[in-house]
C-alpha cells in the first residue's frame, strides 16, 4: 500500500535518500545528493522542507517532491518517481498533495521549469493543471582564440560584488522573470560565490555581469545586464575580460527573452543549448 507524507526539518536524511533512489536514475551524471548539498538548495533557493512530500510503499521511499518557496511563490524544484513505480499516479499525486496545501496556506502560485526533452515530465505538468508559460533558454559561449581579439572599449571595466549593486539599486529593478536559481533571492543567498565586473562612467554602473566560477565543472553566467542601448558594446567588453581572465567556455542558464533576446545573445557569441517550458499553476483544493 501506496503513503504519502509532507516532511519537517528533520527529514533531510529521508528527503536525501528518497532523491537518490528516485531521482539519481533518471540523471546519474549530477551524481548523489549529500546532506550538505541539500542543505545549500536550502539556503540558495529557499528549499522548504514542509514544502517537500516522500511517497512510500511500505518503508521505501518510491517518490519526491522538492519544494522551494518565495512569497511570489512555490518552485516545484524536483519531482521523481522510482522507475520501477511509474505509471501508478504517484506524481499527480504528489503535485495535488503539494496544490491543496498551498491553497489553503499559500502562495497560491506554483511553477516549474522542465527542460523540453522530458517528455513525461511535461505531461505530467499539463496533465496536473500547470499551463506552458514561457520557454527559457540554456546558453553557451566558446571563446576563440583566433579571430577578433581587440577589445571595444565602452569605459571603465571594474570589480563589483552584489552589495555594491544592491547598495545602487541595480539588484532591486533587475528583471522579474528570471529563472528561480537566478533570481535576486538566489543571488543574495549565493553572494559570497560570485564574481562580478561592470563597466563604469564617471556617473554611473552602466552594465554588469555576474559569475560563478569557483567550485563548478563550466564557469556560469547568473547575470548579464546592460543599462544603455549601446547594440551589445558593453556587454561585449565585459565578455572580452572575462575571457582574459582564462576563462574558455561560459554557460549561461535557463535565460528568458525579457532578459536578453536570442538575436543578442547570438551577436555576442552565445550558442543555445537546451530549452525548458516554464508551467505555471494556481493552487486549489483537490
Amino acid at each position: 500500500m501506496s503513503a504519502y507524507r509532507f516532511c519537517r526539518t528533520d527529514d533531510i536524511g529521508l528527503l536525501v535518500d528518497a532523491l537518490n533512489r528516485c531521482w539519481l536514475p533518471y540523471f546519474p551524471e549530477h551524481g548523489p545528493t549529500t546532506a550538505a548539498t541539500f542543505e545549500r538548495s536550502i539556503r540558495d533557493l529557499q528549499v522548504w522542507c514542509s514544502s517537500c512530500m516522500v511517497a512510500f510503499s511500505g518503508s521505501e521511499p518510491i517518490g519526491v517532491l522538492i519544494g522551494a518557496k518565495r512569497p511570489s511563490g512555490t518552485l516545484v524544484q524536483k519531482i521523481a518517481v522510482h522507475p520501477d513505480h511509474r505509471r501508478q499516479g504517484h506524481g499527480q499525486h504528489l503535485l495535488t498533495s503539494l496544490s491543496s496545501k498551498l491553497a489553503i496556506l499559500g502562495p497560491p502560485r506554483m511553477v516549474a521549469e522542465v527542460p523540453r526533452t522530458l517528455a513525461s515530465a511535461c505531461e505530467l505538468f499539463s496533465a496536473s493543471g500547470y499551463v506552458a508559460e514561457e520557454t527559457l533558454t540554456d546558453y553557451v559561449l566558446q571563446f576563440r582564440h583566433e579571430g577578433r581579439e581587440q577589445e571595444m572599449r565602452a569605459g571603465f571595466v571594474i570589480p563589483v560584488t552584489i552589495d555594491d549593486l544592491t547598495a545602487n539599486g541595480l539588484l532591486a529593478d533587475a528583471d522579474t522573470q528570471v529563472c528561480w536559481e537566478r533570481s535576486v533571492e538566489t543571488l543574495l543567498a549565493r553572494r559570497a560565490d560570485i564574481h562580478g565586473l561592470a563597466v563604469a562612467s564617471d556617473e554611473r554602473i552602466e552594465a554588469y555581469l555576474l559569475y560563478v566560477a569557483d567550485g563548478v565543472q563550466e564557469p556560469e553566467l547568473v547575470s548579464l545586464r546592460s543599462l544603455v542601448d549601446d547594440g551589445g558594446v558593453r556587454l561585449g567588453q565585459l565578455l572580452f575580460h572575462l575571457k582574459a581572465r582564462g576563462i574558455e567556455t561560459l554557460r549561461f542558464p535557463r535565460v528568458h527573452p525579457a532578459e536578453l533576446s536570442n538575436e543578442r545573445l547570438q551577436r555576442l557569441g552565445f550558442s543555445p543549448a537546451c530549452a525548458y517550458v516554464r508551467y505555471a499553476a494556481t493552487s486549489r483544493t483537490a
